[in-house]
């Protein structure tokens, strides 16, 4: 009897692919994960079967992954672009690179959809770390004891907003906004730096809220938002009073830690419905 296919994950940091096979395995099937050298934590891939390889070293991960017999890939965790200095692409990686052409250019939603369809032509299947961490299941509203009041909400629609008129242009997914005042907006640095800024500029006053969401046209199946234990810690050091975030489109990293840490802290997590977040 033929064993089913592995499912591939290609790792950046984070605890997000370590929980991603965790999820395949409860769900009977078996990953094999290729830890990005410089990005992926080997200790949280230590469970599961992988191999540590480097960023542009596509030939060889290309042969890791049909060697496991992996039909399906999922991307997930974080990877900073590249220098071109530093990435010293094999011959297959040369080829790929060539094949992304303009992309390799464009901003990061741009260069993810490419990579996604390159994957395809390899004869993957793309699929998203939502579909197997089940965020269907997050529900709206608040999810701790702290709730927004009349100024918080108003500071969320705000912020999302912004993040709509601003996702077209593929800056970034998130946002601080204090008593109607922008303090920060996300760009290449990512949330944890863009929170930094946030403690140099605070206003006085009830504090504000951050709200992460996906761009317009974003490749979720490459980078949807999410948020953990430690933005929540971030957010608080940032004089911050909560986050919210679309509940059906964010990666909640230990949803019970998440809430135990906002309770401590005294943060509500706000979950989004569609209908908030449309424009």
């Amino acid at each position: 009897m033929s064993q089913p296919a592995r499912v591939g994950i290609l790792a950046g940091g984070g605890p997000l692919p370590a929980q991603v096979a965790e999820a395949l395995r409860r769900k009977g099937q078996e990953p094999f994960l290729i830890g990005f050298e410089g990005f992926a934590d080997e200790s949280l891939l230590a469970p599961y079967p992988h191999e540590i390889i480097r960023l542009a070293a596509a030939g060889t991960i290309l042969q890791a992954l049909r060697r496991h017999g992996c039909a399906e890939l999922v991307l997930i965790g974080p990877v900073k672009r590249p220098s071109w200095r530093s990435l010293r692409p094999d011959t297959e990686g040369v080829r790929l690179l060539a094949k992304l052409g303009r992309a390799l250019f464009a901003g990061d939603d741009g260069l993810l959809a490419a990579i996604v369809r390159l994957l395809e032509e390899e004869g993957f299947r793309v699929r998203g770390a939502h579909e197997f961490l089940d965020t269907t299941s997050n529900r709206c509203g608040p999810w701790g004891r702290v709730k927004p009041d009349r100024q918080a909400m108003a500071d969320i629609r705000q912020a999302v907003h912004i993040l709509s008129v601003m996702g077209p242009l593929d800056i970034g997914q998130g946002c601080v906004v204090q008593k109607g005042l922008t303090l920060a907006v996300e760009a290449l640095e990512g949330t944890d730096a863009m929170l930094l800024r946030c403690g140099s500029v605070r206003q006085e006053g009830a504090g504000g809220v951050l709200v992460k969401m996906p761009k317009t046209g974003q490749e979720l199946r490459a980078d949807m938002p999410a948020i953990g234990p430690e933005t929540i810690r971030k957010a608080a050091e940032a004089g911050l009073r909560g986050v919210a975030f679309p509940s059906r489109l964010t990666l909640v990293m230990g949803v019970d830690h998440c809430i135990k840490e906002a309770d401590r802290l005294g943060l509500f997590l706000y979950g989004l419905g569609s209908d908030s977040i449309s424009e």
